[in-house]
């Protein structure tokens, strides 16, 4: 071999080193860029009459620790690269485990005496959504919805079988009596007394609900706390998603269902446009499809989403004197709060910050 020939050689080797190793220097360099990407989770456990004369700073420390809690277990999934879906899911179960909230344990009473859960989810990626109703013994409802979304080719499931679907799928099921607490309980024995229907947390009534007519049932026009639990995320691959979670109304008749499963009314969430978790009335939040006429704005008259909640909170709550909340995130990480009742249970985490709790209106 000529002297040309082995320096030729040498330097093709140095080449080839040289740009494997360049290429190892960068691997890491390119993962942290790809890690480092923000990401966002909002939260709420219901609205309603929430002043500082109705509730006790001992009570309102609760809550605020509860929101806490469940934003740190998103914000932990998120913040290792996790999906916005598991985070919303991570996030209500806390929720759900917590009996300050009218969702999974400590849920509401119907007039018959059962815990009936509804919950769903919806992927602002792939548009896939899922969602259970009236369950009664599924422990955790929003692993239910996920179930819907991503074991089966339907959307939303109730009753019985929504529960053996569960079973099926090997969800922790427990018995009815796991979701007793004597405060729901009191709460659906004065109902009873007062032949009302009552949307959550004892409060005093503006109007009186009789029962004994179909047609006299209102439950709108009373002012009651609401206590449904929702969760909205933006992960670091861009992508959004929503969940909400709630047992409904105390005292509620024959198998009422309102809008926490009903995608579009009660949640949504799309990556061109935003991902949205409601509280409050169902019977409105269904009829003006709320969740879904955030996104509406959003997508066809160019509003960006402070000024589409604003406006469908107007339009389709507070003109049609319902009363309720919700939140709202965008794509591009930006958050709304809109509620037309005195408060809101509701908080947010950015990142690895420490997360943010509020109240109330002010």
């Amino acid at each position: 071999m000529t002297f040309s020939n082995c320096c030729a050689n040498f330097f093709k080797l140095q080449s080839i080193l040289f740009g494997f190793g360049f290429w190892i220097f960068i691997m890491p360099t390119a993962h942290a860029a790809e890690t480092s990407k923000n990401f966002t989770l909002v939260v709420h456990g219901g609205s309603g009459t929430i002043t500082r004369s109705s509730i006790t700073p001992e009570i309102e420390s609760q809550y605020r620790a509860s929101l806490d809690r469940a934003l740190k277990a998103g914000q932990k999934i998120l913040a290792a690269g996790g999906t916005s879906v598991e985070a919303v899911v991570a996030t209500i179960r806390v929720f759900e485990d917590d009996p300050l909230f009218n969702a999974g344990k400590g849920a509401v009473f119907t007039s018959e005496g059962k815990n009936e859960l509804d919950a769903s989810i919806m992927d602002g990626q792939t548009g896939m959504a899922g969602a259970v109703a009236g369950v009664v013994t599924v422990k955790n409802p929003i692993e239910a919805a996920r179930s819907v979304m991503t074991k089966s080719k339907h959307v939303l499931m109730t009753s019985t079988g929504a529960d053996e679907f569960a079973k099926a799928q090997k969800l922790d099921i427990v018995g009815p009596d796991y979701f007793f607490t004597q405060q729901r309980w009191d709460q659906l024995q004065s109902a009873k007394k007062r032949q009302q229907i009552e949307m959550d947390h004892d409060s005093k009534s503006k109007t009186s609900m009789s029962t004994e007519k179909e047609g006299a049932i209102q439950p709108w026009e009373v002012d009651y706390k609401y206590g449904t639990v929702g969760a909205v995320a933006l992960d670091q691959h861009g992508n959004l998603a929503a969940g909400t979670s709630t047992g409904g109304l105390t005292n509620k008749l024959y198998g009422r269902v309102g809008d926490t499963p009903i995608i579009g009314a009660g949640t949504y969430a799309d990556n061109r446009t935003v991902a949205v978790s409601c509280t409050g009335t169902g019977e409105f939040f269904m009829r003006g499809l709320v969740a879904y006429d955030v996104a509406a704005r959003m997508k066809y008259a160019k509003a960006n989403v402070s000024d589409a909640v604003d406006q469908t909170i107007q339009t389709e709550l507070t003109d049609k004197k319902g009363r309720g909340g919700l939140i709202a995130l965008d794509a591009k990480g930006n958050i709304k709060f809109g509620f037309n009742t005195e408060g809101m249970y509701r908080g947010y985490v950015k990142n690895n910050e420490a997360p943010v709790t509020m109240v109330y209106k002010d």
